[in-house]
């Protein structure tokens, strides 16, 4: 199946563009003449491995999809067709690679599939989540509101791995700064007082001689160091994608000290009970719901806890029940869950859990934060200060060195 671009005329008489899929240009002709579309030029994309460069920095940034989402809830609800709404956000989007997926469903939808159909043709733009709660949408007849809710999730997400990626920028600089600096010492500052100890002729401290095999080995085979660092780094990250590399890895985030591996729980259960309210709200059956919720957890161990709990609920038991059985969950989450059930208020409850465990990631942020900064200056100051100290020992005895 091949991919064409094409310039059309729709039935308004507007000129329209877009990609469609087919096994010839003659097919590809008849599909767009099939939604009303009047073909002027018609072209076969280049194939995936000539364009995959290019392809590699087709991203579409949250925000867009979310503004897109909460834009189009609006235009349906003010009684706006889909296919109106599309055309509509397809030329005002400033996005283009996500003014190209747009044209694309736009031009599906036209040819009579239905909405969260077409969307589910762009897995990589529009996830499980999305294209789920579309579909409930659809059936529901609450599409507006169902859009809106989605836009909210995509916007809570955002937030979510935004206080993430903040608490890790800190550190990130402070190590990267101490490397450059240990790296600028041995290779420069180490052979000056280097030069110095070998006029003197006497036997050095052992600090002092690891200091200098440290530096004569870095500046000496620096081609060699280099380029390990970065197979080793590399070696590493591709043992991480691997499946057995990757449950490995979430295992050990969650053990990882000084409560680090509880802000990691913590971030993934709060992503998985707002999904999980998201879709429930929307009306998504409940195994359905958790099936969607476990890929978006964002951790093997708990992503493997919720499809036992899928495959538990399936055969009759209450979600309480094998959620709290796994030690993954917090008591607080299986009783939460429980009352739910129980009231027939599970949306509401998962969304007051995904709102305290939000709230938690915060404090827990802030509190790690406050260790992890005089944690650091110290680390960085006895590297500093160990190699100030090995320098200047011979110093110290030097009497003993002069002959």
């Amino acid at each position: 199946m091949a991919e064409f671009t094409y310039d059309a005329i729709n039935a308004q008489g507007l000129l329209t563009s877009g990609v469609i899929s087919a096994p010839d240009v003659s097919s590809a002709r008849e599909q767009l003449q099939t939604r009303g579309l009047l073909p002027k030029s018609l072209a076969e994309k280049a194939a995936a491995g000539e364009d995959s460069f290019g392809s590699m920095f087709k991203k579409i940034k949250p925000k867009s999809l979310q503004v897109f989402a909460r834009q189009l809830a609006t235009m349906i609800e003010a009684g706006v067709s889909v296919v109106a709404a599309l055309v509509t956000l397809e030329e005002q989007t400033d996005d283009k690679y996500l003014k190209e997926v747009v044209g694309e469903v736009r031009g599906d939808v036209e040819s009579g599939m239905i909405f969260s159909r077409a969307l589910a043709r762009h897995p990589k733009v529009f996830n499980r989540l999305f294209v789920a709660m579309v579909a409930a949408g659809e059936s529901s007849g609450t599409l507006d509101i169902v859009l809106d809710r989605v836009a909210t999730q995509i916007e809570k997400e955002t937030k979510l791995k935004r206080r993430v990626k903040s608490a890790m920028v800190y550190p990130a600089v402070v190590i990267s700064f101490a490397t450059l600096v240990l790296i600028f010492m041995l290779m420069f500052i180490v052979p000056v007082f280097q030069k110095v100890f070998d006029e003197l002729n006497g036997q050095l401290p052992a600090p002092t001689r690891v200091i200098i095999g440290m530096s004569n080995a870095l500046r000496g085979y620096w081609f060699v160091i280099f380029p390990m660092i970065g197979l080793i780094i590399y070696l590493l990250r591709r043992l991480k994608r691997s499946e057995e590399g990757s449950k490995a890895w979430d295992r050990f985030k969650l053990r990882l000290p000084m409560k680090i591996g509880d802000v990691v729980q913590k971030v993934a259960l709060a992503r998985i009970s707002r999904t999980l309210a998201t879709l429930v709200a929307a009306g998504v059956d409940i195994i359905s719901a958790l099936d969607i919720a476990a890929g978006t957890a964002g951790n093997w161990v708990l992503e493997d806890a919720l499809n036992n709990t899928s495959v538990r609920v399936g055969e009759g038991l209450p979600i309480s029940v094998p959620l709290s059985e796994d030690d993954i969950f917090p008591p607080m989450v299986s009783q939460m869950v429980k009352i739910g059930e129980e009231t027939g208020e599970l949306d509401k409850m998962l969304s007051k859990i995904a709102d305290f465990y939000e709230d938690e990631v915060d404090a827990s942020i802030a509190s790690l934060t406050s260790i992890i900064e005089p944690l650091l200056m110290i680390c960085v100051g006895a590297m500093v200060g160990t190699i100030v100290i090995a320098m200047y020992l011979p110093m110290f005895k030097l009497l003993t060195l002069i002959k």
